[in-house]
């Protein structure tokens, strides 16, 4: 058997819950998506009344709202009240991971308020907003003004708050870093009430990096300063299929960003966005943006294309049609490029809503799209859930970028999910070393796409059924996330946290660094309070017991070997 055959699967024998499935579409259009169009309506107009008041009206309701949560913490009864956690429902947060934690006793802290940008900073070219404001919220209000955050996530629904405390990307985090890297100011509630503000260089430095990929699990995040950047009114895209085996692909999905001779840090030979879609083992398009002026995209002979009306094709088929059409470019407006996988869930769409990309439904009913990811997990039930566990594949790989031409392999081997999403970002050398962190000594091989201040990795998005599914064949979705997970852990690379995880929590902290985090969870109170990432996201129910054994556990332990010193 060659490095890419697939191994051979018996048949699959079909159950009931195969056939919900597969109909499911029409509680999705005749429910969900009626639903989706009327909540996101009604939180448009409340984004609209937010906009409608000043600044300093906004600051101060902020104000008052922090008072409230302070107040609210201070209510709690360590002996007698479960952990701390927010009042959000479990099936809100925008992921395959159900929030199970919830299903145990705890204490509620009630943030749904914390939804406004307080403030766009123009001279410090600053956002300051409230951890519930989403991608679409904030793109809405700042690229008019020609400003964006330096990372904008490409789903509408992402929030601040879960980008910072989980996980955020986009296609110009190959300059910018994750989106956590680009926040410059926390304010946190603590454990004890007192509310800080963490920044890089104050007292609350350890705190300032300690919080991305927490879950939220050391303090109450009320608001974040977040990096602004000048932008055009045009993206100007270009699409280059490329035809070769999957290490071919790779090199010249690194080649369309990272220059060869290392001068990475420069505009001229790097990109403003990046992204590549492999559609088969030996298929894909490399996406390469700049930004481009008003006057630039409407110059005769340029082709604007407004891909974010309700009938246009769904983004990635359209990039597809470069396999065919040879290279090609054209001019998208800003806003429009930034959140061009929203309306179709990048593809997961076609197997929510198997017609959803056909011209007719797209012009009768593509208004309506998408569904909230948050109503079709409430109206899925446990049988569904576990079947996409089982049978669905939604998982990122970061990898660094010179190993991925060897994890395509891998993927293709073990779950062969097409289309894939490769889209880079860099991994920064810091003071510290937070949960995730660049491999040791990366500086000195000075590998494409490196620099001395930071290393470049890559997310590989895996989003749709596996191959073997497809065919009807025997899958195990558990094990094969669990070799998926054992990869990373061998291969330098990191799991974000919202997917479905099979870690133990020994090969959760194999993957990542405990250190920083056990010690701002004991310095800021919040052992005992607000439980540990690991529990926070491991799979499955946890009962009251279950919870406080484990936190028992922590306060009698609470990672001794973290205080061993070095050697």
């Amino acid at each position: 058997m060659s490095d890419l055959d697939v191994p051979l699967r018996p048949k699959r024998k079909k159950v009931w819950v195969d056939y919900f499935v597969h109909f499911r579409w029409i509680v999705v259009i005749f429910v969900v998506l009626p639903i989706s169009f009327t909540l996101y309506f009604l939180t448009y107009l409340g984004d609209v009344r937010s906009e409608m008041k000043s600044f300093k009206q906004r600051q101060k309701e902020h104000d008052e709202n922090v008072e409230k949560v302070v107040k609210r913490l201070k209510q709690r009864n360590p002996k007698k009240d479960g952990l701390v956690c927010t009042a959000r429902k479990p099936w809100i947060a925008v992921g395959m991971r159900n929030v199970d934690y919830k299903r145990a006793r705890h204490f509620e802290v009630d943030l749904s308020a914390f939804r406004n940008i307080l403030e766009i900073d123009k001279e410090r070219m600053i956002a300051k907003v409230e951890p519930l404001v989403n991608m679409g919220q904030i793109s809405r209000v700042t690229v008019p003004m020609n400003l964006s955050l330096a990372v904008v996530a490409e789903l509408d629904d992402l929030t601040v708050g879960g980008l910072i405390n989980g996980y955020g990307i986009e296609g110009s985090s190959h300059i910018y870093g994750l989106f956590s890297d680009t926040v410059v100011a926390y304010e946190i509630v603590l454990a004890d009430g007192r509310v800080v503000r963490a920044t890089r260089d104050n007292e609350y430095s350890d705190l300032f990096y300690a919080i991305p990929w927490s879950q939220g699990t050391l303090g109450l995040l009320v608001s974040a300063e977040i990096k602004l950047i000048h932008i055009k009114e045009y993206m100007k895209l270009t699409y280059q299929p490329v035809v070769g085996n999957l290490k071919e692909v790779a090199q010249a999905y690194t080649d369309s960003f990272a220059p060869r001779d290392g001068d990475q840090d420069n505009p001229e030979k790097v990109p403003d966005f990046v992204e590549t879609m492999l559609y088969n083992p030996t298929e894909a398009v490399c996406m390469t943006g700049k930004y481009a002026s008003k006057e630039e995209a409407k110059k005769k002979g340029n082709v604007i294309n407004n891909i974010g009306w309700w009938f246009k094709p769904w983004f990635y088929q359209h990039a597809q049609t470069a396999l065919k059409r040879g290279k090609f470019v054209e001019y998208i407006p800003t806003r429009e490029y930034y959140h061009r996988h929203t309306r179709c869930l990048y593809w997961e769409g076609k197997l929510i809503l198997p017609f959803g990309d056909q011209f007719w439904f797209r012009f009768l009913l593509g208004w309506l799209m998408p569904p909230k990811v948050a109503l079709l997990k409430a109206t899925q039930g446990e049988a569904i859930r576990n079947y996409y566990h089982e049978n669905h594949v939604i998982q990122d790989m970061l990898v660094p970028l010179y190993k991925v031409g060897d994890a395509l392999e891998w993927v293709h081997q073990e779950m062969e999910v097409y289309p894939i999403w490769l889209c880079p970002h860099r991994v920064y050398k810091l003071p510290v070393k937070p949960q995730i962190y660049p491999e040791p000594g990366f500086e000195l091989q000075h590998r494409q796409g490196d620099t001395q201040y930071a290393q470049m990795y890559t997310d590989i998005g895996i989003y749709y059924a596996p191959g073997p599914i497809l065919r009807g064949e025997a899958f195990d979705g558990a094990e094969a996330v669990r070799k998926l997970e054992n990869w990373l852990i061998e291969n330098n690379g990191f799991q974000p946290q919202y997917a479905v995880s099979e870690l133990s929590e020994k090969n959760f902290w194999r993957m990542f660094d405990a250190e920083l985090y056990e010690q701002a969870r004991k310095k800021y109170g919040a052992v005992g309070t607000f439980m540990s990432v690991y529990y926070k996201c491991k799979k499955g129910r946890k009962t009251e017991k279950e919870v406080q054994e484990a936190e028992q556990a922590h306060l009698e332990t609470a990672y001794a070997e973290v205080d061993q010193p070095m050697d």
